[in-house]
C-alpha cells in the first residue's frame, strides 16, 4: 500500500484550517477493518484524531450513514461518541474525521457505568421500527423502511434479505431456507411487546471504547430503532460483555419475556451478515440456533 501519509495531512489541513496545524502533521497507519484504512493523526501542537477511508464507489455513503448515526446517539446524550470534524469525499476517496479517543481501563465501575448508559439509551423510543434513511451493518447494506410491527421488520428488513444473499451465494441450502420460514411464524410468540428503542445495532466488543476517564465510547454504529434485545444479543457474541454490564442494565431496564430464545433469534442476523461477508465458518451457529427451534 503506498504512503497516504502527505493525502491524509491534506485531508486534515483542508478540514480543520487552522495556524495551528502549519507545522509537522504525523501520520500512523493503525490498520482498520475488513472495509477502511483507519489513521491516527497528531499534530505539533498535541492535536490527535482518527481518520477513516475507503472507496466511495464499492462503499457509496457509508460514512455519511456513518456520521449521521453518530450524531443521531450524541444528540440523545445517554453514551457518548467521538466528536465529528469532517466527513466528505476527495476523488475517488471518501473519508471520516473524528475526535482521537485516548484510551482508558475497562474495570468494574467502566462495564456498570456502561450497562446503566446503555439502559437509558434504549428508553430513547419511537413511533415506528426502523430509521428514515438506510445504513450499513458491516460493509453491506441495511435497509430501515419502517414497519410498526418488530417481528414484520425483523423478517423483511434484517433477515430475509441477508437469507437470499446467503442462498444465491449457495451460503445456505434449501432446507436451511426451509428452517427460517418456519421460523417466522413463531417469532411473534418469542418477542416481548415493547416499543422500538434506540439500538446501535453493531454493539460487539469492537464497537465501542473506554476512554481515559473510565467512560464509555459508542463507535462504528448501525442504528436504527429497533427491539432492544438487537443489543443486548450482539454484546454476547464474539466473547460477551463482563457480566457488571449484564447486572446494571437489567438493574436500570429489565428485560421482559424469554432472554434467551430472544438473545438466539436477534443473534442471526449479525451471523448471516459473517456468513455473506466471511463465509461458511459461521453457519455451524447459525444451524444450531435454527435446530433449537425446529
Amino acid at each position: 500500500m503506498q504512503d497516504e501519509g502527505p493525502f491524509i495531512s491534506h485531508l486534515i489541513q483542508a478540514a480543520i484550517p487552522s495556524p495551528s496545524f502549519e507545522g509537522k502533521i504525523v501520520v500512523e497507519s493503525i490498520g482498520g477493518g475488513s472495509i477502511n484504512h483507519t489513521y491516527r493523526i497528531r499534530t505539533d501542537h498535541q492535536h490527535q484524531f482518527c481518520c477513516k477511508t475507503n472507496n466511495r464507489s464499492r462503499f457509496p455513503g457509508l460514512f455519511e450513514s456513518e456520521r449521521n448515526g453518530l450524531k443521531l446517539l450524541s444528540d440523545v446524550g445517554a453514551i457518548k461518541t467521538p466528536e465529528i470534524i469532517s466527513c466528505g469525499v476527495e476523488g475517488e476517496i471518501q473519508f471520516l474525521i473524528l475526535e482521537w479517543i485516548e484510551p482508558g481501563t475497562r474495570n468494574n465501575k467502566f462495564w456498570r457505568l456502561f450497562g446503566e448508559k446503555l439502559a437509558r439509551q434504549h428508553q430513547v423510543n419511537n413511533r415506528f421500527f426502523g430509521l428514515k434513511e438506510d445504513n450499513y451493518m458491516g460493509a453491506l447494506p441495511q435497509s430501515n423502511h419502517p414497519n410498526e410491527n418488530w417481528t414484520n421488520f425483523y423478517i423483511s428488513e434484517r433477515l430475509s434479505p441477508q437469507i437470499r444473499l446467503a442462498a444465491d451465494n449457495r451460503m445456505l441450502t434449501q432446507s436451511h431456507v426451509a428452517q427460517f420460514e418456519n421460523l417466522f411464524n413463531s417469532l411473534p410468540d418469542i418477542f416481548s411487546d415493547e416499543r422500538p428503542s434506540l439500538v446501535h445495532g453493531d454493539l460487539w466488543n469492537g464497537n465501542f471504547i473506554c476512554d481515559k476517564n473510565g467512560l464509555p465510547v459508542l463507535i462504528d454504529p448501525a442504528v436504527y430503532f429497533g427491539h432492544r434485545m438487537v443489543d443486548i444479543a450482539m454484546t454476547r457474541l464474539f466473547g460477551g460483555f463482563d457480566n457488571e454490564f449484564y447486572k446494571a442494565y437489567q438493574y436500570q431496564f429489565p428485560i421482559v419475556g424469554n432472554e434467551v430464545e430472544q438473545t438466539r433469534i436477534c443473534q442471526l442476523y449479525p451471523l448471516l451478515i459473517h456468513l455473506n461477508l466471511f463465509g461458511k465458518s459461521y453457519l455451524d451457529d447459525i444451524s444450531r440456533i435454527l435446530d433449537n427451534f425446529s
